[in-house]
C-alpha cells in the first residue's frame, strides 16, 4: 500500500514492511489501524543533535554516546552462574566500556561486531573494579545500519523518538514505520476535537500535533520535549483527556435525566437506624449519610462514590442507606470482591439487622447448588430484602423482585462492566460504590467522573493510631517474642506472608511452611491457624470464625486478610518480607488491626538489602497512618498504570496522557468537556462529537459505552 491509498482506518497489515506476522505482533498492543499506530507515541526522546564525546563524559551523567565497537564478549564472574557481556567502544576521543549482566542472548545472537556504529544510552559510572575507565551498565542501544546517510537519517542530527519495542519490532523499526505512514497520510486527517474547542484553546491541528509529537520540530526546547509540554504534545494529551471527560459527562447527564426511585425518609426509618447503630456516629459519617439520603429521596437515580480509609465506618453508613431502601419496600444487593469479604459483610449485617424485620442472605459460588437455587427463587419472589454476594450476583439467572439499591464494595477489584451488570438487574436502582483505597481527587475525576463523591475523612474516636515499626531480619527472634507477650496478655496476632507454598524464583518464606514452623516450634503454647486463598470456602470461614472467637490466637495468613477481616481483639500484625508488598497493600493489611481498644502494633520484617523504592514504602508506613498521604506517595512511586491495575479499575487506556504528570491538563480538559456537553456551541458539532465518542470510546479507551 502506498501514497494516498493509506487512510487512518487502513489496517496495518497492508502497510509496506508489516504483513500478517508483524500485524499480529502490533495487535498485541492494540495497534490494528494506521490511526492506532500514529497514537503509539514515544516514551522518551534522545537529543542526537549534540552528542557527548567520550572524553567529555562525567560520572553520574545520563546521556547518549555514538561510538564504534572495538571488542565485545561474554565473561564469567567469580559469582557462580553470573556472566557479564563486556563491550569496548571508541569515538576517537577516548574509550568507553558497556556492560550487561547475564545478557547471554547478546553473545548467542552475535548482536555486536567490531566496527559497528552504535548509539548507547544510559548512566555513566566509574569502573571501580576494572581499569578505572568510565562505563555504562545495562545501556540501551541502537545499531546504525551500514551505509546510513546522515542527511537522510532518522537516527542522526535530530531529536530522535524512542519507542517501546513490541515483540521483535525494535524502536528503529517502529520509527521507520511511523515516518513512512506520516509521509503517506500527510495533512489529510479529520480532526476529532470539536472546532470550537480547538479554536478557543489555541490548540494545534491534529495532523501537525501528531507529526511533531513523533518527530519534534528542530526549534522545540528540549526540556519541553522531555516533559511532554510542547504545543504538539499538549494538544495530544488534551485530546485524550477531553474524550474521556466528555464521555463521562454524557454518561452522568444521561443517568441524571432518568427517573429514579424517590425514597421516603420518614420517622420509622430514623427509628430503625437508631435501633441498630452500635456506636455514636462521627460527624463525617453523619455528613455522608445526609448526602446519601438526600440523593435517595430525590427523583434522580443516585450514583455516588463513598471513599473512606480503612476502619472509617463505610459499611455502617451503607447499612443505614439499605434500611432506607428496605423500609420503602425495595431490595438491596451488596457485592464484594471475595467470598471472605462477602461472608464477613453478611455476618456483620445479619447480626446488626437482627432486631429489624428484614431478611439477609448470602449468595456465593461456594454454596451448594440446591441452596443457591432456593435463594434465587426467594430473591425473585421478594422474600429476601438484602442479599450479600460476590460475582455470583451478576449471573444471568439472578433476578430481583424489586431492586432499589446496589452497593459495591472495593470497586477497584471489579471491572466497570460488572458494576453495570448488577445495576441493570433493576429498572433504575440507586448505586453506592465504596472503596477503602484513597484516591487523589483529581484522579478520581477520571476514574469515577460519572459519580458524585462522599468522603469519610475521620476515624471513629475509639480508633487509636497504630504503632508501626520496621524490624530487621536479625531482630526476628525479638519480633516473635514481642508477639508472644501481646498474645500472653490476652491479645491476638496476624503473621502475614506474600507466598503460599514453595516455588518460584523469589527467596520467600511461604505461609504453609512457616505455619508449620510457628505452630510446632515458635508458638507451641498457642493455638495457631492458617488462612490462604486456596483453602475451600468452608474451611476459610471456619478458620476465621475460630479466630474471631479467640479459639485461634495467632493467624498465619497470606494477603487474603487484606480486606474484610474484622477481629477487634487482634492488636499485633507481623508482616514478613514487608519490602515485597505494595504501599497501599501494606496499609490495607495494617487496617485489620487497631479495631479494638488495646494499643495496636504493626511490625514490618524486611531483610536488607532492598531497593530504594522499597525503603521509601517502609519509611512511609512507619511515619504515617493517613491513607490519603500513603496513596499519594504510592502513586508517585509506582505510577498510575501499576497503581490502578489498569483494566480492573476501569481506567482509560491512555497512550500519551499520564494521570500523575498531567493533572493540570486533566482539570483543564474536564472544564472544557463539561462546558461543551452542558452548552454545546451548535447542535451539529455536538451530534458529530457524540457520534465519534460512541464509536471510539470502547475501542480507543477500553471503557463501557457513553450512552
Amino acid at each position: 500500500m502506498t501514497g494516498p491509498a493509506i487512510q487512518l482506518n487502513s489496517e496495518v497489515k497492508y502497510l509496506k514492511g508489516v504483513g500478517p506476522a508483524r500485524a499480529e505482533v502490533l495487535a498485541s498492543r492494540g495497534i490494528r489501524t494506521v490511526e492506532d499506530l500514529l497514537y503509539y507515541t514515544p516514551f522518551r526522546y534522545e537529543d542526537r543533535t549534540r552528542l557527548t564525546r567520550i572524553r567529555e563524559l562525567l560520572p553520574g551523567q545520563t546521556t547518549t554516546v555514538f561510538a564504534k565497537v572495538l571488542t565485545s564478549g561474554l565473561t564469567r564472574t567469580r559469582k557462580r552462574g553470573t556472566y557479564i557481556y563486556d563491550l569496548a567502544c571508541t569515538d576517537s576521543t577516548g574509550m568507553l566500556r558497556c556492560k550487561w549482566f547475564n545478557a547471554i542472548y547478546l553473545e548467542k545472537n552475535k548482536v555486536f561486531r567490531s566496527g559497528q556504529q552504535v548509539f548507547f544510552y544510559g548512566k555513566v559510572e566509574q569502573d571501580q573494579y576494572g581499569t578505572g575507565n568510565l562505563q555504562i551498565i545495562q545501556p540501551q542501544f541502537e545499531i546504525l545500519p551500514e551505509r546510513e546517510e546522515a542527511g537522510q537519517s532518522l537516527e542522526l542530527n535530530r531529536v530522535v523518538p524512542i519507542y517501546e519495542g513490541i515483540g521483535g519490532l525494535t524502536t528503529r523499526v517502529l520509527r521507520r514505520l511511523v515516518w513512512t505512514v506520516l509521509s503517506a497520510v500527510g495533512d489529510a486527517m479529520a480532526d476529532p476535537l470539536p472546532g470550537s474547542v480547538r479554536t478557543r484553546n489555541s490548540l494545534l491541528a491534529r495532523a501537525l500535533a501528531i507529526r511533531e509529537t513523533h518527530f519534534p520540530h528542530a526549534r522545540s526546547p528540549l526540556e519541553q520535549v522531555a516533559n511532554c509540554r510542547t504545543p504538539a504534545q499538549v494538544r495530544m494529551i488534551f485530546e485524550e483527556f477531553f474524550g474521556v471527560e466528555a464521555g463521562l459527562a454524557l454518561r452522568k447527564r444521561k443517568a441524571k435525566s432518568a427517573t429514579g426511585i424517590e425514597f421516603e425518609g420518614n420517622e420509622s426509618v430514623r427509628q430503625m437506624i437508631k435501633q441498630i447503630l452500635p456506636f455514636h456516629p462521627t460527624a463525617a459519617q453523619k455528613r455522608v449519610l445526609k448526602e446519601i439520603a438526600e440523593d435517595m429521596c430525590s427523583s434522580e437515580p443516585m450514583n455516588r462514590l463513598l471513599q473512606g480509609d480503612v476502619g472509617s465506618g463505610k459499611t455502617i453508613v451503607a447499612v443505614q442507606a439499605a434500611i432506607l431502601a428496605m423500609q420503602n419496600g425495595y431490595q438491596v444487593a451488596l457485592m464484594a470482591p471475595t467470598e471472605i469479604l462477602a461472608t464477613q459483610h453478611y455476618l456483620y449485617i445479619k447480626n446488626l439487622l437482627a432486631p429489624l424485620p428484614f431478611r439477609v442472605e448470602l449468595l456465593i459460588s461456594a454454596r451448594k447448588s440446591a441452596e443457591k437455587a432456593l435463594l434465587k427463587r426467594q430473591l425473585a419472589n421478594g422474600e429476601i430484602q438484602l442479599i450479600v454476594g460476590t460475582h455470583a450476583l451478576i449471573e444471568g439467572d439472578v433476578v430481583f423482585a424489586k431492586l432499589g439499591l446496589v452497593v459495591i464494595d472495593e470497586q477497584h477489584r471489579f471491572g466497570v462492566m460488572q458494576r453495570f451488570k448488577l445495576i441493570r438487574k433493576g429498572p433504575t436502582p440507586d448505586v453506592l460504590v465504596m472503596t477503602a483505597t484513597p484516591i487523589p481527587r483529581t484522579l478520581a475525576l477520571t476514574l469515577y467522573g460519572d459519580l458524585d463523591f462522599s468522603v469519610i475523612d475521620e476515624l471513629p474516636p475509639d480508633r487509636t493510631p497504630i504503632d508501626t515499626r520496621l524490624v530487621a531480619e536479625w531482630e526476628r527472634d525479638r519480633a516473635f517474642e514481642f508477639v508472644r507477650r501481646k498474645v500472653q496478655s490476652g491479645g491476638q496476632a496476624y503473621v502475614v506472608y506474600p507466598a503460599i507454598e514453595e516455588g518460584g524464583k523469589l527467596d520467600l518464606k511461604p505461609a504453609v511452611r512457616m505455619y508449620e514452623h510457628l505452630a510446632n516450634n515458635v508458638f507451641r503454647e498457642f493455638r495457631v491457624g492458617l488462612l490462604h486463598g486456596r483453602l475451600p470456602s468452608e474451611e476459610k470461614e471456619g478458620v476465621m470464625q475460630r479466630f474471631k472467637r479467640n479459639e485461634v490466637q495467632i493467624l498465619v495468613s497470606t494477603t487474603v486478610v487484606e480486606v474484610g477481616v474484622d477481629v477487634p481483639n487482634a492488636s499485633v500484625m507481623l508482616i514478613e518480607h514487608a519490602d515485597r508488598f505494595g504501599l497501599s497493600q501494606l496499609h490495607q493489611l495494617r487496617g485489620r488491626i487497631g479495631r479494638g481498644r488495646a494499643k495496636s502494633y504493626c511490625l514490618l520484617l524486611a531483610e536488607e538489602p532492598y531497593s530504594e523504592i522499597a525503603a521509601e514504602r517502609l519509611r512511609t508506613m512507619t511515619e504515617t497512618n493517613d491513607g490519603f498521604k500513603i496513596s499519594e506517595i504510592d502513586l508517585k512511586l509506582r505510577g498510575p498504570g501499576e497503581f490502578f491495575g489498569t483494566r480492573q479499575w476501569g481506567i482509560p487506556a491512555f497512550r500519551i496522557a499520564n494521570l500523575l504528570r498531567d493533572q493540570e491538563i486533566l482539570e483543564w480538559a474536564k472544564r472544557e468537556a463539561s462546558a461543551f456537553v452542558e452548552a454545546p456551541p451548535s447542535r451539529e458539532e455536538f451530534d458529530a462529537y457524540v457520534a465519534y465518542l460512541r464509536k471510539e470510546w470502547p475501542r480507543r479507551y477500553g471503557l463501557a459505552g457513553v450512552a
